[in-house]
């Protein structure tokens, strides 16, 4: 059993971020990473495009309203409000002064914004096309150097610790259920351990795996909605799935983003006959709403019985494209497309989930002891839509915003009673990866045919049955397998497929990324 103050579960920029500012207030922090290589398989490993900072003649109220219209009317505005103020300052003092992140300039050393959809002003700081896995590394470095932080790479958290539920004290369950830490699987001895804590802190990233086009990194699988969900904390919005517009479509290979930069840069969309039609669509065309973008290539699909769309860079300076996107380019390369002379071809790939666990301006759910930062949370600022580059921004300030009431009310904690605590029950039965496998395509295509950028009542009727089922099965032969990475993320990746289509079965109404058309 290992115990601390604040256990973190997650290595991103919003794990990082509450560590680093939790230690640095006095707290002995343990932080989880279930890969080995946190800053460069995060999801802010992967992000490309930037983080909002304050544009030339910008404002809060002024980026406050923008949020507010991408997020199409639903955003909580006293947390797009903590995002307008506090955000820029988190930036300056985080990623400015203590990291000094190497932010893109221009001829005159003045920081270089970029524009992006849906924002009123170019107020997007960058690095080259890698600005989170600049940010991933930096952070990572600075956790690692930190006295007070210890982290454990290649641990995967299994389930939540309730008072009540993992309690020896069967009068426990008279009382508030209470997170008290988690069970960890190590993956490198395959032992599972307790990891107690008074305050535990999902960061755990997003859920783009449950999808079969995605952006995100492989173990984006939904791993702390799933987990939340079963500690019963609320999980709200998870009908809201941003669905990238830009993702590399190459057969039998990755979908890589093609950051919105590169639109924002005037990148243009067009079809197979070299025609644009995002302009007769919106009236800001390639730089509408991701949302808007994402369906109106997926209509231009289904018109022209085309596999993909093209977004044509071509007629930009070659040099200033290779320059603005190295990684971009290089990697269009390995498939033999140089973006200097042709077309991107360009599918629609599921990126960023809008809802998630519910929390306040603090990163608090309604479970005591247990808070979540990040794209796991849901804190209002994305309402129905997340506006470019709020992400990274979001993260970063609720971690600090976490850390800090995390130290302002620790006085007010009780102690966990490491003793009255259930060990894990470990079963030696190892796991088919063929099924794994098989039950992950059946999420996907699930997922992606029925609950993806077109939803219809009968579609989400026929997912739910079919999650329902697999799910059963799932949770069976979880029960007797010992718990593997890939079985702990397939049982995970289930419950959270459900939760996004039960959502969207719930919600009649067309708003934002949620498009119903019965």
């Amino acid at each position: 059993m290992r115990e601390s103050d604040v256990l973190v579960i997650g290595a991103g920029a919003a794990g990082c971020a509450t560590a680093l500012r939790a230690a640095d207030l006095g707290l002995s922090v343990h932080m989880l990473s279930h890969t080995w290589k946190p800053a460069r398989d995060s999801n802010t490993g992967w992000a490309q495009g930037g983080i909002i900072y304050r544009g030339h003649d910008d404002s809060p109220e002024q980026l406050a309203q923008d949020i507010q219209t991408a997020g199409v009317g639903i955003c909580r505005d006293e947390a797009v409000q903590l995002l307008s103020t506090r955000g820029p300052k988190v930036v300056e003092e985080l990623l400015f002064e203590r990291c000094n992140i190497p932010f893109d300039r221009d001829e005159s050393g003045a920081l270089h914004f970029t524009a992006e959809g849906a924002h009123s002003c170019p107020r997007v700081l960058h690095v080259q096309d890698a600005t989170g896995r600049y940010i991933a590394s930096h952070l990572m470095r600075e956790v690692e150097a930190h006295p007070g932080i210890t982290v454990f790479k290649g641990a995967t958290a299994i389930d939540l610790i309730l008072r009540g539920f993992h309690t020896t004290n069967p009068k426990d369950i008279y009382e508030e259920p209470q997170c008290l830490g988690a069970y960890v699987m190590l993956q490198a001895n395959n032992e599972v351990e307790s990891f107690v804590a008074q305050e535990t802190v999902l960061a755990t990233g997003g859920l783009g795996q449950i999808y079969l086009h995605t952006t995100n990194p492989g173990r984006a699988r939904g791993d702390g909605v799933a987990m939340a969900y079963r500690a019963m904390a609320r999980v709200i919005h998870m009908e809201y799935i941003q669905f990238h517009p830009t993702a590399l479509y190459v057969r039998h290979a990755p979908r890589f983003l093609i950051s919105e930069a590169v639109r924002g840069e005037g990148g243009l969309l067009r079809n197979a006959k070299g025609e644009r039609f995002m302009n007769q669509i919106h009236e800001q065309a390639e730089l509408a709403p991701r949302d808007v973008v994402a369906r109106g290539i997926h209509e231009e699909m289904l018109r022209t019985a085309e596999d993909c769309v093209y977004l044509d860079v071509s007629h930009l300076s070659a040099d200033a494209l290779v320059e603005r996107f190295p990684n971009i380019h290089e990697l269009c390369l390995q498939y033999n497309i140089d973006l200097t002379q042709e077309s991107i071809p360009v599918v629609p790939a599921a990126h960023y989930a809008c809802g998630g666990v519910a929390v306040d301006l603090e990163g608090q759910t309604n479970v005591p002891g247990l808070r979540a930062v990040g794209e796991v949370s849901c804190t209002g600022v994305h309402g129905a839509n997340r506006l470019a580059s709020t992400s990274l921004l979001e993260t970063i300030t609720w971690g600090y915003q976490a850390a800090e009431s995390m130290h302002r009310k620790w006085k007010q904690h009780s102690v966990p009673r490491t003793d009255d605590i259930r060990e894990w029950e470990l079963r030696t039965e190892e796991a088919d990866p063929a099924l794994v496998q098989q039950d992950w395509l059946t999420i996907q295509y699930t997922m992606w045919n029925y609950v993806g950028l077109v939803r219809t009542k009968r579609r989400l009727k026929r997912a739910l049955q079919i999650l329902r089922e697999l799910q059963f099965e799932v949770e069976s032969f979880y029960r007797h397998t010992f718990p593997s990475d890939a079985v702990i993320g397939l049982r995970n990746g289930v419950q959270t497929a459900l939760a996004v289509t039960h959502a969207a079965y719930r919600n009649r109404v067309s708003r934002g990324v949620h498009y119903r058309t019965s």
